[in-house]
Order: C-alpha cells, then sequence, then structure tokens
C-alpha cells in the first residue's frame, strides 16, 4: 500500500487539530482510508516549525510554504493558515497538482475566490473543505431524514454559532478580528452555519444581514496598555429565504456571554422537525408531526436519538458507541472522508466549489449589512 506524504502549512490550533487525525486514525477506522505520514510542515518562524517538526516526527520544517506545496514527494497538502494567507499556498499547491485539505474560509476575500475557480479549470487533485460539522453521526443521521423526506414541506428554520470571548472589553485584538487578516465572526463562524444549513435544508435564495462590532477598541495582545481599533465585526444575525421558500435565520457571534462553542441548528416542516446542539453532538433530537397526543400527550413530542459514535464500517465506534461524542471526533471523520476520496480517485465534498460558494455567501452578507438592504443571492 501507497504511503501518502502529508505537509502541513501552519501548526497553531487548527494545524494541530488537523495533525490529531492522522495520529488517531488507526483508532477510528478499521482499515483506515490509506496509508499516510507527516512528513512537512511550515510555520512562520523557524523556532515553531522545528518545534511542531519533533513533535510530529517530520522530515522538514520550514518557514516557506513551497517548500510544501512545490515538493514532489509531498501528496496532500493541508492548509491552517490564518485566511489572508490561504490563497497562496491554495494556488501554489493547485498548480502542482496536490490533493488538499482546506480549513475554512477558503480565502480571505471574494476576488481571490475567483483566482482559485479559475484555477480549478486545471486542476486534477482531490480537494476538500474542514466543514467537519457535517460529521457528526447526528449530523450525517440529520442528512438522511431529510433527504428521505422526514420534514415533508420545510417551513421556517434557525440556526447560529454561539461565543462568548469578545464579550470581554479586555479581550486583546487578535488576528481573527482584523479585517487584514481576513478576520470577524462572518468568516470564523457563519461560514461553518451556512454551509450546514445549505447542506441539510438546501441553497439560500436571499439575504438580509445585520453586524455589530462591540467595543470600537481592544487591548494589542503584546502591550494591554496599546489600544487598536477593531475593524471587524463580533456579531452577524440574517434573515434568509432558501430556495425551496424556507424561511429562516442565522446567527454567529462572539458576544454571547456564558456560550463557548455552540453551533446550534433547528428546522420544522410539515412531517416533522429536527434539531441539532454542538455543546451535545451524542444526540440528534426529531418530532414527528403525525403522532397522536391521545391519550394524556401519547406518544407525541421531541425523542432523543443516540447518534453518538454510530458510524458506518469501515469507521469503528472507538471506544466505545456510548461514550460521549466530542468535537474532535468530527475533524477525524472529516479528514477520513478526504482521505477515502484521495485513495479512491473521486471528488471529495465539500470540496473548493463549496469554498467558492461559502465566499459568495459571506460577500452576500457583507453587502447586505454594509447597504442595508436584501440581496439576492447568485
Amino acid at each position: 500500500m501507497k504511503t501518502y506524504n502529508v505537509g502541513i502549512i501552519g501548526f497553531g490550533f487548527i494545524g494541530k487539530v488537523h495533525a490529531y487525525g492522522y495520529l488517531n486514525l488507526p483508532l477510528f477506522y478499521d482499515p483506515p482510508p490509506l496509508r499516510a505520514r507527516i512528513t512537512h510542515v511550515a510555520t512562520s518562524s523557524p523556532e515553531t516549525a522545528e518545534k511542531a517538526r519533533q513533535a510530529l516526527s517530520a522530515d522538514v520544517a520550514t518557514t516557506d510554504f513551497r517548500r510544501v506545496t512545490e515538493d514532489p514527494t509531498v501528496d496532500i497538502v493541508h492548509i491552517c493558515t490564518p485566511n489572508h494567507l490561504h490563497k497562496d499556498a491554495l494556488l501554489s499547491a493547485m498548480r502542482h497538482q496536490k490533493h488538499i485539505y482546506c480549513d475554512k474560509p477558503l480565502v480571505a476575500t471574494m476576488a481571490e475566490a475567483e483566482e482559485v475557480r479559475a484555477a480549478l479549470h486545471d486542476y486534477r487533485g482531490v480537494a476538500q473543505m474542514t466543514f467537519q460539522n457535517r460529521f457528526y453521526a447526528a449530523t450525517l443521521r440529520a442528512k438522511q431524514l431529510v433527504e428521505e423526506g422526514f420534514l415533508g414541506k420545510l417551513l421556517q428554520f434557525r440556526a447560529g454559532y454561539l461565543h462568548g470571548g469578545s464579550a470581554d472589553p479586555s479581550a486583546p485584538l487578535k488576528w481573527k478580528l482584523t479585517a487584514a487578516a481576513g478576520g470577524g465572526v462572518i468568516a470564523d463562524l457563519a461560514t461553518h452555519v451556512l454551509d450546514l444549513v445549505e447542506h441539510l435544508l438546501g441553497p439560500i435564495r436571499s439575504l438580509l444581514a445585520e453586524t455589530h462590532i462591540a467595543y470600537p477598541q481592544r487591548p494589542a495582545p503584546a502591550d494591554p496598555a496599546q489600544r487598536l481599533p477593531v475593524d471587524a465585526e463580533d456579531a452577524v444575525v440574517i434573515l434568509v429565504r432558501l430556495a425551496n421558500g424556507g424561511l429562516g435565520s442565522i446567527e454567529a457571534t462572539k458576544l454571547a456571554s456564558g456560550s463557548e462553542d455552540e453551533l446550534r441548528i433547528e428546522a420544522h416542516g410539515s412531517g416533522g422537525a429536527i434539531r441539532f446542539n454542538g455543546m451535545d453532538p451524542h444526540h440528534l433530537e426529531v418530532y414527528r408531526a403525525g403522532e397522536s397526543d391521545r391519550p394524556l400527550g401519547g406518544m407525541r413530542g421531541w425523542t432523543r436519538i443516540d447518534c453518538g459514535a454510530r458510524y458506518l464500517p469501515p469507521d469503528t465506534q472507538f471506544p466505545t458507541p456510548k461514550a460521549a461524542v466530542g468535537w474532535l471526533r468530527s475533524h477525524v471523520a472529516c479528514l477520513a472522508n478526504f482521505l477515502r476520496c484521495v485513495a479512491e480517485g473521486k471528488p471529495a465534498e465539500p470540496g473548493l466549489q463549496q469554498g467558492i460558494r461559502v465566499q459568495q455567501l459571506m460577500e452576500c452578507i457583507r453587502t447586505s449589512a454594509a447597504q442595508r438592504r436584501w440581496v439576492d443571492v447568485p
């Protein structure tokens, strides 16, 4: 069996998450989708690159992403850098026909996304976006139910991604809160919700958005006494009309005091309803509209399905289907989906086209918020 050589560009928080997937795949998949080894790692400084190389037992540590994307021995490239650094590494990897696993969002701007779209014409590799929330057993089950017609006619939905870190005015101005780095909650959090809504419920037809910056200045990371201007949104609220007529709302915020990492979606239809909360990823909740409420309520009401780690073979149910499911498990499943497509030589979903689609939605949201009007989505 071929061993695929993997290069990771960026080894901060999300780069470590991607590496975790490789280190643990043999425990969760029998057999694994393919055999792989992390051989290259690129970061912004020689010190962090060497530290990452040692942690991963890799061969090459570098500060130049081209030593990953242009190296003929590298088969798979992971892009885990801040958003504004994605484009050049992505286009280089595409030119050299690498398989690509790209963290969200695809790039920082729609203009950059159009460059990627143009490059797709000559690209022959397998590429996937890291929209891992599709890959909980619970959201996989939700997709099955929707495709089977469980909801009936979709009537209304609500979805959101809630964080609370920016509710504190003393929180420093990190790159995810700066426009120059492609930050803000639209790129950081709303991307996940936009992908999941369209994946489960169908394409968005039009939207109306409003954004909010809670504090116009924040402390500098290196010197809390210095105040820096904030130019990327802390929160966005979006009214949405789907192509199938369903009406809903999408919220993404870092101002939700008391929230940590709460992605949730709830959809209501003529035949039933489903809801999922990422803080309880073990369960999918469903409601059948046709159940009788007699006698004394009958069996009518919400049902919690124990989805847990009940994936389909060749996924194992390690450590046990009854163990509470964690956020990292969805990342492992997302990576496995990509690697299975690489091994089989077939397109991966969500692919770069979906990355471009989400970038379009982000652009529409920003246009709507700036011009305070409904915007039709291409």
